[in-house]
């Protein structure tokens, strides 16, 4: 199948300002010492990169500035982690877990 747009597909790019849609919340488990990501009936367990990623999806900053936030973090280059950012977001927009 090609990748073709499906009509109401979010679409993230490096401008989108990505955020949580209300009904999920991302809380850390303190009990177990980890973050989670609470949705409707579901808790997900997101590893350490997307934690990071997701604490900076507040709707006000795009995928550049998440990307140059964690570059200067991690003193790595902003582009490839553009990227990664963006792959990330879009699996999680396809799931309905990110809105833009």
């Amino acid at each position: 199948m090609t990748d073709v747009q499906k009509p109401g597909r979010l679409m993230i790019d490096r401008a989108t300002k990505p955020h949580l849609p209300r009904y999920l919340k991302l809380r850390h488990d303190a009990g177990r010492d980890r973050w989670v990501l609470l949705a409707p009936e579901r808790i997900l367990t997101p590893d350490n990169t997307a934690v990071a990623v997701l604490q900076l999806c507040d709707g006000e900053r795009t995928v550049d500035d998440i990307a140059a936030k964690l570059a200067s973090e991690y003193s790595a280059p902003a582009d490839v982690i553009a990227a990664d950012v963006v792959d990330l977001l879009q699996d999680l927009a396809d799931k309905g877990y990110i809105k833009g």
